[in-house]
């Protein structure tokens, strides 16, 4: 351990690794990988969430900003920008995201399950709305060039989409990866593609799965072959961007109990998870119905509702009623994981 008066050596029982995976931010590019020209242009790029109406307010008020992503960090950025811009005239904001759907981040806006985070989606919404931001979507970044005249272009990946042109500084919100190397020499068990504790993998499978639709876990689940060493948090789901805090303070309880010896307590994991907005299990039953409503059952897609599966269920539930009954109804998330049996005290065969 680093300190003061040099590096320290500690023993202990064990470690809890709960160092997050903000330190280890995404790069801009597409595939995980840095876009042409983003080391050389680092100047001008702001990784997470700067302090936009505060320290770092002069490096943004008047000029023309890209924000990267599309997730909370994103949105968090742009409403801040928004902000900015009602007080420092000359302030542009230019969005960039790969996908071609804003549903998810928009979320279940009065009706999420976290109200603070349905207003964050509902204030995002109705800036595009009122055209306050110029979206760009599909636009997976390829390069960063910087002009004759000291602004940024962003080129995209489809070299059919025009070009970002005018940009002064840029926001990357993409996401984090976990740093393993606190760890490597370590005998850890990790899933090859979300880098997570291996056993939680196909439980947090952002594939599979939104942050409402993972099961309770523990300390079972977050066990590695090194004898005392749990990786928690958002440390734990690697690259999977589906975490909750909630989530996070139930896997540290069991984790504790189960090193106080207290396996019953370990054992007996409850968590109740928002069953609307990005966390809502209709976005499974979306992905189902999206064969029919291209073809034009419902309407065809929603529009702006993100936990409405079609645009006749986006109207039923603006007049207040349950839906248009094309999907199942989401079943309840609150779930209890199961114990597992505790293994028979023995000396010997």
């Amino acid at each position: 351990v680093s300190t003061p008066g040099g590096i320290e050596e500690h023993r202990a029982r064990a470690v809890i690794d709960a160092t997050g995976t903000w330190a280890q931010p995404n790069p801009i590019g597409i595939h995980g990988l840095p876009a042409l020209g983003e080391s050389e242009n680092a100047g001008h790029i702001a990784y997470g969430m700067p302090d936009i109406l505060g320290a770092a307010r002069s490096r943004y008020a008047g000029r023309t900003v890209l924000v990267v992503g599309a997730g909370h960090s994103a949105a968090g950025n742009l409403l801040a920008l928004a902000t900015l811009a009602g007080q420092a005239p000359g302030t542009r904001i230019v969005w960039a995201v790969r996908g071609t759907d804003l549903r998810r981040l928009f979320g279940g806006g009065a009706n999420d399950g976290l109200p603070a985070r349905g207003q964050i989606g509902t204030r995002l919404r109705a800036l595009v709305e009122a055209g306050q931001l110029d979206v760009r979507m599909g636009f997976g970044i390829r390069a960063i060039v910087r002009t004759p005249q000291g602004r940024l272009r962003i080129a995209a990946e489809d070299r059919s989409l025009p070009a970002i042109d005018g940009i002064d500084e840029i926001v990357a919100a993409t996401g984090a990866r976990p740093d393993l190397r606190i760890a490597s020499e370590l005998r850890l068990r990790l899933d090859p593609w979300l880098e997570s504790t291996d056993a939680l993998a196909p439980l947090i499978d952002p594939n599979e799965h939104s942050c409402g639709t993972v099961r309770p876990h523990g300390h079972r689940e977050l066990t590695q072959p090194e004898p005392g060493f749990y990786a928690i948090g958002a440390k734990s789901y690697g690259r999977a961007p589906n975490f909750l805090m909630a989530t996070g303070y139930e896997q540290a309880r069991s984790v504790v109990a189960a090193l106080a010896g207290d396996l019953a307590a370990a054992d007996d994991v409850q968590l109740e998870l928002p069953e609307t907005g990005v966390c809502s299990v209709d976005f499974a039953n979306q992905d189902k119905a999206a064969a029919a409503t291209a073809g034009g059952c419902c309407g065809g897609p929603a529009k702006l509702d993100a936990s409405a599966c079609c645009a006749l269920d986006e109207t039923k539930k603006a007049e207040g009623k349950a839906g248009c009954g094309c999907t199942p109804a989401a079943p309840p998330v609150k779930a209890r994981a199961p114990v597992a049996p505790a293994a028979p005290q023995a000396c010997c065969a």
